[in-house]
């Protein structure tokens, strides 16, 4: 897949992507184990497609790479997840310039992200700042997750 990552290209999502979406988030290695219970019976749904800003990152054969969400009030980035086989290949800082470009078009300073504690390491990377930890959230989310904001520059 590596050769297809220039290939790559971002586009808004349709309802009819939803269940692709739903697979990649279900299917997600990120979310195996202790974690697996935050994501369990986890649905993307046409109305969430339809009420937020959610954008794919797809090859030239339209294989799903990774996708995100980008609500508007509050700002916060949801949902960015990228396919497993897809891990390593900066898709993920794709989507962040995405969708920091997303934000900057509708007036955003900044976006929240409550972060999958894994993934705290690769919003650091991309420019974000830890502002504190969200408290567990019994039973679907049993852990503390940091809570970072990313800058629209």
């Amino acid at each position: 897949m590596g050769s297809h990552m220039t290939q790559a290209h971002i586009r808004r999502a349709t309802a009819r992507d939803a269940k692709r979406l739903t697979r990649l988030v279900r299917n997600s290695r990120a979310y195996e184990g202790p974690y697996a219970s935050a994501i369990a019976g986890y649905r993307v749904g046409p109305d969430y497609i339809e009420t937020h800003r959610v954008f794919l990152a797809a090859d030239e054969d339209d294989r799903l790479l990774g996708c995100y969400a980008l609500i508007l009030s509050p700002p916060e980035l949801d949902l960015l997840f990228v396919a497993d086989a897809a891990q390593g290949l900066g898709i993920g800082r794709r989507l962040i310039e995405h969708m920091t470009g997303e934000a900057r078009g509708a007036g955003l300073s900044e976006v929240r992200v409550v972060s999958h504690p894994p993934a705290e390491g690769f919003y650091l990377s991309v420019g974000a700042r830890r502002i504190g930890t969200v408290s567990a959230n019994p039973p679907v989310v049993m852990w503390d997750r940091p809570e970072l904001i990313i800058p629209v520059l």
